[in-house]
């Protein structure tokens, strides 16, 4: 039987550390330390060359448990509608207009932070709430 794999999720992006920032809020994460041999980030950034500054950021689960973000710069802005997207699960368990509420209330939260609200989905029973984050990446909350 082959092992079970850690992996990253990577995000294209245009400002790494603000959407790594962005996701920290969202998720409960963290930014882990500077890389060894810096007392900070920003004195890591300063020894970096100009066009690799600000090239890349990523956040991590404190806990360990869940996969590490990486977000990397790229030169091209988002085009089409995301193939991967993150479900933010903050209503297992729940059904009906409690499951609802609990969206609603994540959603309330999250768009101070900059996420968009695009639609509320509920048949009565099951609900999902499409959002985007702040660089108009789809995710739901679910």
């Amino acid at each position: 039987m082959s092992a079970i794999k850690k992996f990253q999720v990577t995000f294209d992006c245009a400002e790494p550390e603000r959407l790594a920032r962005f996701w920290c809020e969202v998720l409960g994460y963290v930014v882990p330390p500077p890389p060894e041999g810096f007392a900070t980030w920003d004195d890591y950034k300063r020894a970096q060359p100009p066009e690799e500054r600000d090239s890349w950021f990523a956040c991590t689960d404190p806990s360990g448990v869940g996969p590490r973000l990486y977000f990397q710069r790229v030169p091209e802005g988002k085009a089409a509608k995301n193939r991967v997207h993150l479900d933010v699960r903050v209503g297992t368990g729940l059904v009906g207009e409690e499951r609802l509420a609990a969206l609603e209330a994540e959603c309330a939260r999250l768009v101070p932070l900059g996420a968009v609200h695009v639609q509320t989905l509920y048949d009565g029973n099951d609900s999902c709430i499409p959002m985007l984050d702040i660089e108009g990446n789809e995710f739901c909350i679910d």
